[in-house]
């Protein structure tokens, strides 16, 4: 497995070169049998091209802007990139005006000379949990090809672009789960940041009270040293905690219910894993999870929020949308001032009440998605669509009221049905958390 870390020491050493590495990224995406098709709405091929080549003469002159310059990246469809319509997954902003300026948790990555390969397919406008696209077909899960299952949204080219090694890391967002769900059902570690840490100027809006900028890759590290630049701060090595008496929270209320036969069975095994490294697993309930369903049940705030950014476009382009988008987006018009404003009210509320209840934690853990991922050909039934897409996104969306840092490790037997494990951890305690994580990777990769 290729990692952040592996390629820069392989650039470092000449065992590689960035152009080496964008051709090979380049064959996987323009691979006739693969999923680049479907994972890349837009290629930057000769500027991929052009930037690999400009590092490896920078490298050679002692002048690399940092150890990551050169290597591939892939850019969800909703970050501004200079010169370029952001249209977010949707046909209805594909000729819109081009941005004038890139998003800076993209540019900071650019700057330190990370080769950006293209634009990754999504959910429209990043409004599933599913990562089904009507518009540009939906990239398959790696694992079962053969029967064509979701990648989980609404970040679905991002996973797969990592998963198929189109990639070694990529840029997605997550407003309710979007970079967690697609990295769970492809096998793959996803990061959702706590959300003020990283700028999400430049960032197609769904919800400005939940959105977060966040990296999907193949390793913790590789997630932090993604992490760090997005956020303006320098990488530093990861050194993984102690779990010998770690206090992990296992909630025993809304986190476990629907959960298939698969998640349950391969989610008791990492815990008995952790618990056998010495860990101290502590199994509670935490009213305040079931008190965010009753908050939301007012019309939430996501709906509200997206239907404020889309009524004007909705107004004159509603049938172009996808289906199943506009719906969602269209409940937003029936939320009134007083429910949305009572909303904001309950969620201050419930994440103090919250942070009583783990002070005496370090982490919770709990399934990422309650099942494997599903055949996309089911999902064409709107009440099956709603069912799954609900459920998948249930326990990751906990993190996004809650304001927390949330990261989804794999934590299947490779080759079987994927299945994430997700780690929450405090508001601000993103430091914290990846040593959690990298020490809970450890175990559960043997």
């Amino acid at each position: 497995m290729e990692t952040i870390q592996t390629l820069a020491a392989a650039l470092s050493s000449g065992a590689t070169t960035a152009r080496a590495l964008f051709e090979e990224s380049l064959a996987r995406i323009r691979d006739p049998h693969g999923e680049g098709g479907r994972t890349f709405l837009v290629v930057h091929e000769a500027q991929a091209r052009a930037s690999a080549d400009a590092m490896d003469h920078l490298r050679k002159a002692g002048r690399a802007p940092s150890p990551y310059a050169g290597i591939p990246i892939s850019v969800k469809d909703l970050f501004d990139l200079a010169g370029e319509a952001t249209p977010a997954g949707s046909v209805v902003l594909a000729g819109s005006t081009p941005a004038t300026s890139t998003a800076p948790a993209v540019a900071r990555l650019i700057a330190a000379g990370f080769v950006v390969m293209g634009r990754t397919n999504m959910t429209e406008f990043a409004f599933s949990g599913l990562g089904i696209n009507p518009h540009y077909d939906t990239p398959r899960s790696p694992w079962d090809r053969a029967t064509g299952r979701m990648p989980g949204g609404s970040s679905s080219g991002a996973a797969v672009s990592i998963s198929d090694g189109m990639a070694a890391a990529a840029l997605g967002t997550d407003t309710g789960g979007s970079c967690r769900v697609p990295a769970a059902m492809c096998g793959i570690v996803g990061y959702k940041p706590t959300a003020r840490r990283v700028p999400t100027t430049g960032v197609l809006p769904l919800s400005h009270s939940l959105d977060s900028v966040g990296p999907l890759a193949n390793s913790v590290s590789c997630c932090a040293i993604i992490d760090a630049l997005m956020a303006g701060e320098s990488p530093a090595p990861l050194a993984p905690i102690s779990l010998a008496g770690l206090r992990i929270g296992l909630p025993a209320n809304l986190v476990l219910d629907g959960m298939d036969h698969v998640v349950a069975e391969t989610y008791a095994s990492a815990l008995a894993a952790l618990e056998a490294a010495g860990a101290r697993l502590i199994e509670t309930a935490f009213p305040a999870l079931d008190e965010i369903a009753l908050a939301n049940a007012r019309g939430g705030l996501t709906a509200p929020e997206a239907y404020a950014w889309h009524r004007a476009i909705m107004a004159e382009q509603a049938d172009r949308y996808d289906p199943m988008v506009r719906a969602r987006l269209e409940r937003g018009a029936g939320v009134s001032a007083a429910d949305y404003i009572d909303t904001l009210a309950a969620r201050a509320r419930i994440i103090a009440q919250m942070n009583r209840h783990t002070q005496d934690f370090d982490v919770l853990a709990m399934p990422t998605c309650p099942l494997v991922p599903q055949p996309i050909a089911a999902l064409e039934d709107p009440a099956e669509y709603t069912r799954v897409n609900l459920l998948q996104l249930r326990n990751t969306a906990t993190g996004n009221f809650l304001d927390r840092c949330a990261i989804s490790l794999p934590c299947h037997v490779p080759g079987e049905a994927p299945v994430g494990l997700m780690l929450m951890g405090e508001t601000m305690g993103d430091a914290k958390l990846f040593r959690i994580a990298a020490a809970v990777e450890a175990v559960l990769r043997g």
